[in-house]
């Protein structure tokens, strides 16, 4: 006798649609194929006819959870969890996971298990929600000790208006301002100091969207390439950023296993395989089951800026100020749940440090462009015996320029595998060489480092040469 309020408030719905063109039965099946975008809006209205009717709430919940509307996803799934609805369970775990509420997440798992114990299928199924839960779990727990130091929420829009990048760093715009004819809606395009390289993304919703570079010949862009498919993989890429030794690209993905939506990652060009490196993901909290994209530093002002839509609404993104750390170090806590805020960013206050003047460092952060000592010297590199240049923008020839820039680059990356070289030394000496793995990682790091000291030494020469041609 209950079921008849809930049956006779489905034909109600089913009935109301049906006159709009979309019916429960078209938005269910768009459910079952997973294009919950689509089914959204019929679910929505659904909702407002018959608040209270479980199998909306679920359908809602779910499609509201799939489009990254966590936040308005909970209570949906939790009134349809509550009303014995065994696979609001599932995605409530999904959704607790995503909140790095991973207790309560396990709790809502152990009740699909029980009221699906003796469904292979539907165990199969628990089993993958499951371990997608451990990953973010794992990758909670490997959180960067980063310093956040301002964030601030924008329109989606206007986001771009938050990075304050000096003149050295490039600058970014919307695609769409630099290629009018480009449908390209929110994406970034990045142009370099010299204004003569830019890096952007375009496709379209079939083939998904690649990054391209393009050069400047004369007085217009031309010679597009395609990045390769070590970044070109799947899904789409986009948001790129290229650091000044002019090797190294911050990009968003929503492919390479990202954890949802975009997630950040960083690539670099290796001049001894003529190509880019296969994309490293940044660790949390750079990364998050949300959407998380534009990442920038400017090494001039030793700033760095990345947006998320986190437990944003739909038409808004926050945008972090952070302090780049020279090498990657993770927060240390025998407490998770400190852990999990710093992974979630609850209170950039949680990763400031004693004795550092963050007002000052906000206020840095927002200069358009910091103006270097005109007696500064970056380097001494000596082209002839009446010539020795001590910055980039004394290379008088484009080329050269580039070939030295991208020598500096690699000392960096030496520089990164003589530290990783002398650890793994410390840690051979203290196991008196009993760990065979460690000795070929000795020695593939012995070989590397010294490929990449010919490859400096050959890029220098080449600069110099090129910078005399030049003259």
């Amino acid at each position: 006798m209950k079921s008849k309020p809930i049956i006779f408030t489905l034909l109600l719905s089913v009935s109301l649609f049906a006159l709009q063109g979309q019916t429960l039965d078209d938005a269910r099946s768009w459910y079952l194929e997973g294009r919950y975008a689509e089914a959204l809006p019929v679910f929505q209205r659904a909702y407002r006819e018959t608040p209270t009717d479980a199998s909306v709430n679920q359908w809602l919940g779910v499609s509201l959870l799939k489009t990254g509307k966590i936040l308005e996803a909970h209570k949906h799934l939790s009134f349809a969890s509550e009303s014995r609805i065994p696979e609001a369970a599932l995605y409530l775990g999904e959704l607790y996971s995503k909140l790095y509420r991973f207790e309560e997440a396990e709790k809502t798992f152990e009740k699909y298990q029980k009221a699906h114990r003796r469904d292979k299928e539907a165990l199969a199924k628990l089993e993958r929600f499951r371990e997608e839960a451990s990953q973010l779990q794992r990758r909670a727990l490997h959180t960067e000790d980063v310093q956040v130091i301002d964030s601030l929420v924008l329109p989606k829009a206007a986001f771009l208006s938050a990075y304050h990048l000096s003149r050295s760093s490039g600058s970014l715009m919307p695609v769409r301002e630099f290629f009018p004819d480009l449908l390209s809606d929110d994406k970034v395009l990045y142009l370099n100091e010299r204004g003569d390289k830019i890096v952007y993304s375009k496709g379209n919703n079939e083939s998904g969207e690649d990054l391209f570079t393009m050069d400047k010949l004369l007085d217009s862009f031309g010679n597009e390439k395609k990045l390769p498919e070590t970044i070109n993989r799947d899904g789409d890429q986009a948001y790129p950023f290229v650091m000044n030794d002019g090797l190294t690209i911050y990009f968003a993905s929503t492919g390479h296993q990202s954890l949802g939506g975009y997630d950040l990652f960083v690539t670099r060009y290796n001049l001894a395989s003529n190509s880019y490196l296969a994309p490293n993901q940044l660790n949390m909290p750079f990364n998050s089951p949300f959407n998380d994209y534009m990442m920038a530093i400017d090494e001039e002002k030793g700033i760095g800026w990345f947006a998320s839509d986190r437990f944003q609404p739909a038409d808004s993104v926050c945008v972090y100020t952070f302090l780049p750390n020279p090498q990657v170090a993770l927060v240390e806590s025998d407490d998770p749940a400190s852990i999990y805020r710093r992974a979630r960013i609850s209170s950039i206050a949680d990763s400031w440090k004693e004795g550092a003047d963050y007002a000052a460092l906000r206020a840095a952060a927002q200069q358009r462009s910091t103006p270097r000592p005109a007696v500064a010297a970056e380097f001494e590199f000596i082209i002839r015996d009446d010539a020795v240049y001590h910055r980039v923008d004394d290379f008088a020839s484009s080329r050269a320029r580039s070939l030295f820039s991208q020598a500096l680059g690699l000392e960096k990356q030496l520089k990164e595998l003589h530290g990783e070289l002398a650890a793994k030394r410390d840690r051979y000496a203290e196991n008196g060489g009993a760990d065979s793995s460690l000795t070929s990682s000795i020695l593939a790091l012995e070989k590397e480092t010294e490929t990449v000291t010919r490859q400096i030494e050959q890029l220098k020469a080449e600069a110099r040469n090129e910078e005399i041609r030049h003259q």
